[in-house]
């Protein structure tokens, strides 16, 4: 009984330890947040880059892992203005996610570039980070050095 205890003990500061550092804020006003980073697109001229995902999802954890350092973290604070908005058990912010031509449709995480005054200029539409934990670092960051080329033209 007491290895029991001492075993949830465990478990249950490893999941607080774990909470602290997910990518997705489960609770966010997502609409609330891409407006504003929508309004400081505006006034910076950078494009939008929407992920939706899950903090359930490795694939979208480990996208989030990849993008906060080296390189392709550099790209992106350079390039766009990045909003995350979680997508729960497909029952978030759905309406996101249709608004912009439902790009979790081929899985999660997805990706949509916006230009400052809301327009889609690249969605992913065959979930093609569905599998971002099998890409590599180098691989995920050529994937948006291509997609930031594509919004600059």
């Amino acid at each position: 009984m007491k290895k029991l205890l001492i075993l949830l003990t465990l478990l249950l500061a490893s999941a607080a330890a774990l909470a602290g550092g997910l990518p997705y804020d489960e609770k966010a006003d997502a609409r609330a947040e891409l407006s504003r980073t929508l309004e400081s697109a505006k006034q910076s001229r950078q494009p939008v880059l929407l992920i939706l995902g899950a903090n359930w999802c490795p694939d979208c954890r480990a996208l989030d892992a990849a993008l906060s350092g080296g390189k392709s973290a550099e790209l992106l604070a350079r390039e766009f203005k990045v909003v995350k908005v979680d997508v729960g058990n497909f029952d978030h912010n759905l309406d996101i996610d249709a608004a912009y031509g439902h790009p979790i449709a081929k899985g999660i995480p997805a990706a949509v570039v916006l230009s400052p005054d809301n327009k889609v200029i690249y969605a992913t539409r065959a979930g093609e980070l569905a599998d971002a934990r099998r890409m590599s670092e180098t691989g995920i960051y050529e994937f948006f050095e291509r997609v930031s080329r594509e919004a600059r033209q």
